[in-house]
């Protein structure tokens, strides 16, 4: 148990029997009044948004979640496949723990996979991922730099915007915090 002062962002608590990561943390103390903390959590379990006040001196559960890296392997359309890099053990997750991290997911793509009580409940994708571009227009001679897009479908089926110099089966860089093209590849 932690007090609701030393909350940051990022950190996974159990509130209301449900586990919450934070996504902010304002702590106010209004004039002679008691000081309070503001948070804004997303729930792991449906993704929603809540924001809840904590008095300074509530006491939060802080779940201690394990990590471990995992290679993806592939999918049968149902279930999504992956392999513990250090004891190789496979296993499979499904498209509700996984979320957008679907339209990342190419084979030997290195995640990290959080666990509570043994049960997989979120993935963390590395900032970029290179993909290739199966669909989009012909590219543009001399196209240079501008801020004129086009869209660009990927391997996974995602779609992002792209500079008109982009050609079909070049290799780009997308920002998976985003889901926005970094660069070529």
């Amino acid at each position: 148990m932690i007090s609701a002062t030393q909350m940051r962002p990022g950190m996974v608590i159990k509130f209301n029997n449900e586990l919450y990561s934070i996504f902010s943390v304002n702590h106010r103390t209004p004039g002679n009044l008691r000081g309070f903390v503001q948070a804004k959590m997303r729930s792991l379990r449906s993704g929603s948004m809540i924001e809840h006040r904590f008095s300074s001196e509530d006491r939060v559960e802080r779940a201690l979640l394990e990590e471990h890296e995992m290679e993806y392997l592939y999918d049968d359309g149902e279930y999504f496949y992956f392999m513990n890099t250090e004891n190789y053990e496979q296993m499979h997750l499904t498209k509700e723990i996984l979320g957008d991290a679907i339209s990342y997911l190419i084979p030997q793509l290195h995640v990290n996979v959080e666990f509570y009580d043994g049960k997989p409940i979120s993935v963390e994708l590395p900032a970029t991922v290179d993909m290739t571009v199966v669909e989009t227009e012909p590219g543009l001679k001399g196209a240079t730099v501008s801020n004129v897009t086009k869209p660009a479908k990927l391997e996974t089926g995602l779609v992002v915007q792209v500079p008109p110099f982009i050609n079909q089966g070049e290799k780009i860089r997308v920002n998976t915090a985003e889901g926005t093209y970094q660069e070529r590849a």
